[in-house]
């Protein structure tokens, strides 16, 4: 049986160990009889809350009755009320009813106080456990829908992985495929870069050695046109000096004579305005 089944079965121990009171009866009380067969755990319950039950009657101290009510007692029988105990002994046989009824009324209640109680405990360590389920199920919840966020990213950006490299790919297996060496100018002599150039799919550029960026600057590309420059995108290397990036071609661009790559104002400008940090012509 699931641990879930064994758990609902024994929140009813309290329910059965009530007995003749018909807590539990019908299917459930067959169930639950079938279960504790073969139950240790719950066979052990059962004997405990069943020694509770029996001993609760009798858990409170005896109490003597007043003495008004033996008058009303023999004043509901019709027998005149005496103060000898020869009286109480000639009492009429409905008198003994009556007290044994008034007695099967207090062991009554007191089963019934007994059968509340025994319930409310079932009951409590019911809530405990559904709140510790629940609290249980929350949790895998929880780590169910981290997980299913960090698969969600991990998709992202391997999608994005696969259409940079499909890109890269379809550049470097254009037939109309230019490449252009770039080298390092007087500002950063050590830079160096290499582009590859295609009308129909775009342009792949990469350098390495780049210094870096002063605040509120950033390098800029640039088609080298037999007209003016035109601006093919920016670019920010890391903190290494090495960036790769892919660009597509500016509608209306003229075929390029080379590439350049200056320092600019963040967020670029339209024609070049700051030293020429890599150039190359192309082959």
């Amino acid at each position: 049986m699931a641990d879930m089944d064994h758990g609902a079965l024994r929140e009813a121990a309290g329910l059965y160990a009530l007995g003749a009171l018909g807590a539990l009866a019908g299917e459930e009380r067959d169930a639950f009889e079938a279960h504790v067969a073969t139950c240790a755990e719950c066979a052990a319950d059962v004997r405990a809350l069943e020694r509770v039950v029996t001993a609760l009657p009798y858990a409170v101290p005896q109490v003597d009755p007043r003495s008004a009510l033996r008058g009303r007692v023999l004043t509901a029988a019709g027998a005149p009320q005496a103060s000898s105990r020869s009286t109480v002994a000639e009492m009429p046989a409905g008198t003994h009813i009556s007290l044994r009824r008034t007695h099967v009324s207090v062991n009554v209640a007191w089963l019934a106080a007994a059968a509340l109680l025994v319930v409310s405990v079932a009951l409590g360590a019911y809530a405990v456990n559904l709140r510790q389920r629940v609290g249980g199920l929350e949790g895998q919840l929880r780590e169910a829908m981290n997980r299913l966020d960090l698969t969600e990213q991990q998709l992202a950006e391997a999608a994005r992985a696969a259409e940079r490299a499909q890109t890269r790919l379809a550049v470097l297996t254009s037939p109309d495929l230019k490449q252009v060496n770039l080298t390092g100018q007087p500002p950063a002599p050590r830079a160096a870069g290499r582009a590859f150039w295609s009308r129909s799919n775009g342009l792949l550029f990469a350098a390495n050695e780049l210094p870096p960026l002063p605040a509120g600057r950033t390098y800029q590309l640039w088609f080298l046109t037999p007209g003016a420059p035109v601006s093919a995108g920016l670019i920010k290397p890391d903190q290494n000096g090495r960036i790769t990036a892919a660009f597509d071609t500016p509608p209306g661009t003229p075929d390029p004579t080379g590439l350049a790559v200056s320092i600019e104002p963040e967020g670029g400008v339209p024609a070049p305005t700051g030293a020429i940090y890599l150039a190359g012509m192309t082959q």
